[in-house]
C-alpha cells in the first residue's frame, strides 16, 4: 500500500497498519459523532423533549469526540510499538502554503471558507 486516507482508530481496527510502513499525523480527519433527528420526529416532540434530546445529544457527542480524542493520542504510541515509522509534520507549514488555493476553483466564497474554518 501506497498510501491511505483515515483516522487513526480506522487504521487500526481495519488493520491497515498491517501493510504499510508509515503514518503521517495530519490531523485533517478524524471520528465523529452525528446524531440527527428527522424533522417530522422533531416537530412531534414538546419543547421540554426537545431540551432533554439537545442534552443528551451533545453529552453523548462531547463524549465520543473526547474518546476519539483520547485513541488519536494513544494510537501514534500504539503504532510506534508496532514498528511503524510515525511521522508529525509540521502542520503550520503546510497549511500556510495551501491555505492560499483553497478558494481556486473549488466553488465557494471567501467568506464562506472563512466560515468552515472558524469551525
Amino acid at each position: 500500500m501506497d498510501a491511505q486516507e483515515n483516522p487513526l482508530p480506522t487504521i487500526q481496527a481495519k488493520k491497515f497498519h498491517e501493510v504499510q510502513s508509515h503514518i503521517s499525523l495530519t490531523g485533517h480527519i478524524t471520528e465523529s459523532l452525528l446524531t440527527i433527528v428527522g424533522n417530522r420526529t422533531w416537530r412531534r416532540l414538546s419543547p421540554a423533549d426537545r431540551q432533554v434530546f439537545q442534552a443528551v445529544l451533545k453529552q453523548a457527542s462531547d463524549r465520543a469526540g473526547e474518546n476519539i480524542r483520547g485513541q488519536e493520542q494513544a494510537l501514534a504510541g500504539w503504532f510506534r510499538a508496532q514498528g511503524k515509522t510515525v511521522q508529525e509534520p509540521d502542520r503550520a507549514a503546510f497549511r500556510a502554503a495551501c491555505t492560499p488555493r483553497h478558494n481556486e476553483g473549488v466553488g465557494w466564497t471567501r467568506a464562506l471558507y472563512d466560515r468552515l474554518q472558524a469551525l
